[in-house]
């Protein structure tokens, strides 16, 4: 199954920051959503690496942070 795992950020930086660590640790930029004016990031997985989208985007502090399966548009 492919996951979005989201987190939204109170500040922009911990934002920046979290998007800049997924991508040096070989997150694909094609997964990646980054919502500047929401400081929100998205994140497309297989479930398998889930656990490990989550631990990098909670290193920064989320205000929230979740998970859902992935809907094609």
């Amino acid at each position: 199954m492919t996951l979005t795992v989201t987190a939204t950020y109170h500040d922009l930086m911990k934002a920046t920051n979290a998007y800049d660590e997924l991508i040096s640790e070989g997150f694909p930029r094609e997964k990646l959503y980054f919502d500047k004016e929401a400081h929100q990031i998205k994140v497309i997985v297989p479930d398998t690496s889930k656990d490990g989208a989550e631990k990098i985007l909670g290193r920064h502090q989320p205000d929230d942070l979740w998970a859902r399966p992935y809907e094609t548009q």
